[in-house]
């Protein structure tokens, strides 16, 4: 009976240059300043302070509505009957997410959440984790977290101001910069995951090879 090969082993990672987590260091820095930024600029281009007392944060009335802390003025057409910039405040994560849970279990679910990405991925990217879609994706992703939590410790809720739509029919939920790095980041990691695949598949076959080509040797 013929021994079964054990399946060989990637090799360890290298840790990444300091110069490679310098630059994703400062991408990280300047698209949470972009995200931030573009927030700030939602905020007094698309809306206006409310006059007399400020509602609840995140708290529905009992029509179950949720009036917002400032008042939407203006909305900007980008495409005309497909994309707008339109203030919105988001009590849930990207997307609307979670918007109904309870204002504690979503600063805990989402601080939590947003820490511990955050600290995994920079550890992983340290550590010389992924492939090139994977480094891409570390500023991308803990960018667009950390954005979206100093909104919600600073006000309790997120701010949004992108709206896509297709004409009077579907509308995506209204979201920002920081859910658009989410979201390219996710899907960037979902691709490095699949080239790792394709990785230890060549890996596979190459030891395979060479295994057939020490039997034929050993064999003459």
């Amino acid at each position: 009976m013929s021994k079964q090969r054990k399946r060989p082993l990637p090799p360890p990672p290298e840790p990444r240059t300091k110069k490679a987590i310098a630059i994703c260091a400062l991408a990280t820095l300047a698209l949470l300043a972009a995200d931030l930024g573009t927030k700030a600029w939602a905020e007094e281009a698309l809306a206006a302070e409310r006059v007399g007392e400020s509602p609840p944060v995140c708290e529905p009335d009992e029509f179950g509505r949720v009036a917002m802390q400032r008042v939407r003025t203006e909305s900007i057409v980008v495409v005309e009957g497909y994309m707008m910039y339109r203030y919105a405040e988001n009590c849930g994560a990207a997307f609307g997410l979670l918007r109904d849970a309870p204002p504690l279990a979503r600063k805990v679910v989402f601080g939590f959440a947003a820490a511990a990405a955050s600290l995994v991925l920079f550890v992983m990217f340290i550590r010389g984790r992924g492939q090139v879609f994977f480094a891409w994706s570390v500023p991308m992703i803990v960018s667009g977290a950390l954005g979206n939590l100093v909104d919600r410790a600073r006000y309790g809720y997120v701010v949004d101001f992108i709206r896509v739509h297709l004409q009077d029919g579907p509308e995506w939920p209204t979201f920002n910069i920081a859910d658009c790095g989410i979201t390219v980041g996710v899907i960037l990691l979902v691709l490095d995951g699949f080239r790792e695949v394709q990785l230890d598949r060549a890996r596979e076959k190459a030891a395979e090879g060479d295994g057939k080509k020490a039997t034929a040797a050993s064999s003459d």
